[in-house]
């Protein structure tokens, strides 16, 4: 599997496909994120724009190969082996992208509430920032495993309805990127910073199950 996810990743890296998603991921940080502003706030922003950039580089990673490259992996090393090491690679992929995120909101933020009242202590909002955006990053890899091929293999289906998918997890209410983020957004008032462990952890079995779904149903295809 590790060779596999090194060839799908030189493979993303060669192709430069991933710069649109990474461009999507920079232009909403710039939009939402800015020197000064609350940490708290910043982070939940960088956590929130990562989900739909996590769902694009799962749609770069599963349909960047041309097909009889594909079915020549496939053959030698399994379809669901091959699909599952396109969606690891998109996932450390969308965990390298949100902790540059993190990172850069770290050194320009403000780490007080957003009041500017009480000081927010800096390791624990960015641990907690991490965790958020790796939330995030899990549902959107669920997000684009269920809405890109081998699940739905039109891109005018598929583009649309990953883009909606990633839009509706985002914002209903009981998902676990909606808590983590609404999480920080409720420390940058309170000072408080809490680990959005559950949701994590609620975030990890559904990313698994999609991608399991997923992987299956590239054997049958």
């Amino acid at each position: 599997m590790t060779a596999l996810v090194r060839y799908q990743a030189a493979l993303l890296i060669r192709s430069q496909r991933w710069l649109p998603p990474v461009l999507l991921y920079g232009v909403i940080m710039a939009i939402g994120v800015s020197s000064g502003q609350p940490l708290l706030d910043s982070l939940a922003f960088a956590a929130a724009g990562m989900l739909p950039a996590a769902a694009w580089l799962v749609r770069v990673c599963v349909t960047n190969e041309p097909p009889a490259a594909r079915a020549c992996a496939a053959a030698a090393a399994g379809p669901g082996r091959v699909h599952l090491s396109s969606v690891l690679t998109a996932l450390l992929a969308a965990g390298a992208l949100g902790a540059a995120g993190v990172a850069v909101v770290a050194v320009i933020s403000d780490a007080h509430t957003a009041d500017r009242r009480h000081v927010v202590p800096l390791g624990p909002a960015v641990t907690a920032g991490l965790l958020a955006v790796l939330v995030s990053a899990l549902l959107g890899i669920a997000v684009g495993a269920l809405t890109n091929p081998p699940v739905l293999r039109r891109a005018g289906w598929a583009i649309p309805v990953s883009g909606l998918s990633a839009l509706l997890v985002l914002v209903i209410g009981g998902s676990p990127a909606n808590a983590a983020v609404s999480g920080l957004v409720s420390g940058s008032q309170t000072g408080a910073v809490g680990l959005p462990l559950l949701p994590l952890c609620l975030a990890g079995v559904v990313a698994a199950g999609a991608t399991a779904a997923a992987c299956a149903l590239s054997s049958r295809r």
